[in-house]
């Protein structure tokens, strides 16, 4: 069993990924980190974790855990992710694992000199619907794809929330533009080339509160909006000269609706669904990353990935203040 450890208290860690970690077949939760001891101390006796820790230093020192999840704030991501790995633990890190493709080196090269995975924690492509949507491009179901649409909003105006704090990494792209552009080249296998954008920021939090994005991949174009302050929407499709994918909940699968795709053709007379009950992709993620640590042949994202999907957000901002097309 891989014995997982837990940086902080986050609400994500506690409402959806250490349940995830309790129900996978190769995994246990072990031990779980907080500056609070009796913090930690509390969800370690919820979930049944034998060991809490009041440092996140104390815990990576420890040998009853052979990695670690991080659901720090996004600004603190690249620090732990290097000390876990530095001592020698296996690192699965919450989206976005940096700020900057530029920062992501570093963790390669902590991977590599100190021989452990990190792994950034995009979900979605670990599950079922999102490979069915690969296959189905890659099988030619729709043709030649032209379009992608997609939306992600949510409302909130919480000053204390740390995705409305600057200095925490939030904002809309960090926390959810990241989705379309990373499901958008899982599917397809290509990388875009340039970007333009426009971009309004909170003038209290400063934060981007809204994004509207234009992406070339060349062959095709990926369009989205991202806010965190409109009404909560998610939507995808994409569109080729033989027909078009729609994809149900694509992000929050069971938040947003459930898990279906839907096969139209290009006459609009046939259209074919696919459902996918009630599959948790957090536990796909963990068991996926569990085998891939062990030294399983498994698909997993990596940093290599994380590199290009970063460097895609990152010319998204570039565009939003210079309002021109920005190469990726």
């Amino acid at each position: 069993m891989f014995r997982w450890g837990v940086v902080s208290t986050a609400k994500i860690g506690v409402t959806l990924v250490i349940p995830a970690i309790c129900n996978a077949e190769n995994s246990v939760v072990s031990a779980i980190a907080s500056r609070d001891l009796a913090k930690a101390r509390a969800v370690a006796d919820r979930f049944g974790a034998p060991h809490a820790f009041g440092s996140y230093e104390a815990m990576l020192t420890s040998d009853e855990i052979d990695g670690v999840y991080i659901p720090l704030p996004t600004s603190q991501h690249v620090e732990w992710c290097l000390k876990a790995a530095e001592a020698g633990k296996h690192v699965l890190c919450e989206k976005p694992i940096s700020l900057h493709a530029s920062e992501i080196a570093a963790l390669q090269r902590a991977r590599d000199t100190n021989g452990v995975l990190i792994s950034e924690a995009f979900m979605v492509t670990y599950h079922p619907q999102w490979l069915k949507v690969r296959e189905l491009i890659a099988q030619g179901a729709i043709g030649q794809l032209r379009q992608v649409q997609a939306a992600f909003t949510y409302f909130n105006k919480d000053a204390s929330n740390m995705r409305n704090q600057l200095s925490l990494g939030g904002g809309a792209l960090p926390d959810i533009g990241v989705y379309p552009t990373v499901v958008t080249r899982f599917v397809t296998g290509k990388e875009p080339v340039r970007a333009m954008a426009n971009i309004e920021r909170d003038p209290e939090f400063g934060t981007d509160r809204y994004a509207s994005v234009r992406a070339d991949f060349e062959d095709f174009e990926l369009t989205f909006y991202v806010a965190t302050q409109l009404a909560a929407r998610q939507s995808i499709a994409f569109h080729g000269d033989k027909g078009y994918i729609e994809v149900l909940a694509p992000f929050n699968t069971g938040k947003y609706d459930h898990a279906k795709i839907t096969l139209h053709d290009a006459s609009h007379g046939t259209s074919t669904e696919y459902n996918f009950g009630n599959v948790d992709h957090y536990c796909l993620e963990v068991e996926a990353f569990a085998r891939a640590a062990q030294g399983e042949d498994v698909e997993v994202f990596t940093l290599e990935n994380s590199v290009l999907n970063q460097k895609l957000i990152d010319a998204v901002y570039r565009a939003g203040e210079s309002g021109n097309w920005e190469t990726v």
